[in-house]
């Protein structure tokens, strides 16, 4: 749901816009609990959900907040899984770590967002 609805709100403007955004955004937040944090889904889930925060709702600390979050917890756990869940996740998590990288370029300088540097 939240995948569909973010595409809507793409391409909708005003009160449209804001039903889908709503509608995407409750759709993110009850999936993303469901699943563990090494799940290729919710990995995917997360990529997508962060960049819903950053080009519809045009927040980009929240997008950096999330894929880094969703990073760091699968890093966490990335010892515990199989050969081929492995690689499914890293490629996720590399797709994470790059619109990390190029969203953190965007704050500034002085911007008090070390909490945003990765390992």
């Amino acid at each position: 749901k939240g995948d569909y609805y973010r595409y809507i709100a793409e391409f909708k403007s005003n009160q449209e816009k804001k039903e889908a955004t709503e509608q995407s955004l409750k759709g993110y937040e009850a999936c993303l609990n469901y699943l563990p944090s090494t799940h290729p889904i919710r990995l995917d889930l997360a990529l997508n959900f962060s960049v819903f925060y950053y080009e519809i709702m045009n927040s980009l600390e929240r997008a950096c907040h999330l894929a880094k979050q969703a990073f760091d917890e699968a890093i966490a756990e990335l010892d515990m899984l199989s050969e081929d869940s492995y690689k499914d996740n890293t490629l996720i998590m590399q797709l994470l770590r790059e619109n990390l990288t190029l969203w953190t370029s965007y704050l500034p300088e002085d911007g008090g967002m070390l909490w945003l540097e990765t390992k």
